[in-house]
């Protein structure tokens, strides 16, 4: 269903929307959450030009990705460099649609950058397609993106195909496994459950037959170490995966057990049996990932992951 503009009594119909703008600058987990509301936008503007602006890090993915003509960088200027906010400007500026998904202090911003049109869509008040929830806040990432779009006029966010996704994975591996995810941000270390602890549920793992599988980037390698120093049978790749690869090792897992992280999202929607350990640092009613089926996500919400038993994790798995 394309969505429509809203139009005040006598007037006319709305005007054509040729040229859209979608803003998803991250982190992955958030970016995940959005293929949804990516699709969503597609389909309501089949022949309209999408942008998508977005950070480095998730360039290539929405390239990959059948939602975008363009995709552009957001370098996230410094708000007293004038040359890189003029830049900025320009690139917000002469769409008919803007679709602010990242909702941030710094999206709020932008709103005034792009000279407050009244095609934004976003958290700031200021236009007629604003997502003017009070409850926004409280949402899920989930449920609060939908909500936005409704209001927006898009009434319907359909579960996001991802075959494009999985079919661009090269690394395939002998089954049963399970992805282990022992990484988180990091500037949050209380969100990471110990790699030692990591080890310990690996070794279960594969006493019942179960390969642990280690996936992260090149700066977890040392969480990997301490792992497999405990279960040298654990196989690490860490910093050898790309997004695709990730996607698709999941998608044939046996499980996936990892922090409140992005490649936790990730592997969560491509229908994996996920178990999410959440610290007091983070809010699952929030920000949990999001299955297709009931117990495909199961989640352990703890103060301190310092103190969650190795066998309480195991017996969550069975």
């Amino acid at each position: 269903m394309s969505a429509s503009w809203p139009v005040a009594e006598g007037q006319g119909a709305p005007p054509p929307v040729r040229r859209v703008l979608v803003i998803r600058l991250g982190a992955l987990g958030d970016f995940v959450h959005s293929f949804g509301p990516f699709q969503a936008i597609r389909q309501a503007y089949p022949h309209a030009h999408i942008t998508l602006l977005t950070t480095r890090p998730f360039m290539e993915l929405g390239r990959l990705s059948p939602w975008f003509d363009t995709v552009e960088e957001d370098t996230r200027p410094r708000w007293l460099d004038w040359r890189g906010l003029l830049a900025l400007r320009h690139r917000l500026r002469g769409y008919d649609r803007v679709f602010d998904l990242q909702t941030s202090g710094r999206t709020a911003r932008y709103f005034r950058l792009a000279g407050r049109p009244a095609g934004w869509s976003g958290h700031k008040a200021g236009s007629p397609l604003s997502h003017a929830n009070p409850w926004r806040n409280d949402m899920h990432t989930h449920a609060r993106q939908r909500d936005q779009l409704r209001m927006a006029g898009l009434d319907t966010v359909p579960r996001p195909d991802i075959s494009w996704l999985l079919a661009c994975g090269t690394m395939t591996l002998p089954r049963p496994y399970a992805l282990l995810i022992p990484g988180a941000s990091p500037q949050w270390p209380l969100k990471r459950w110990p790699a030692g602890s990591y080890g310990e549920l690996a070794r279960i793992l594969h006493a019942r037959g179960v390969r642990p599988v280690i996936v992260g980037t090149e700066a977890e390698k040392p969480l990997a170490a301490e792992i497999r120093a405990i279960c040298p049978d654990a196989l690490d790749l860490t910093g050898q995966t790309t997004l695709p690869d990730l996607a698709g090792l999941a998608a044939q897992a046996w499980g996936a057990v990892g922090n409140d992280t992005g490649p936790l999202h990730l592997a969560a929607m491509t229908g994996c049996r996920c178990l999410a350990l959440f610290s007091r640092l983070g809010n699952p009613s929030l920000a949990a990932p999001m299955g297709d089926m009931p117990e495909q996500v199961r989640v352990l919400w703890v103060r301190d992951l310092a103190l969650l038993p190795v066998q309480r994790v195991a017996a969550a798995l069975w």
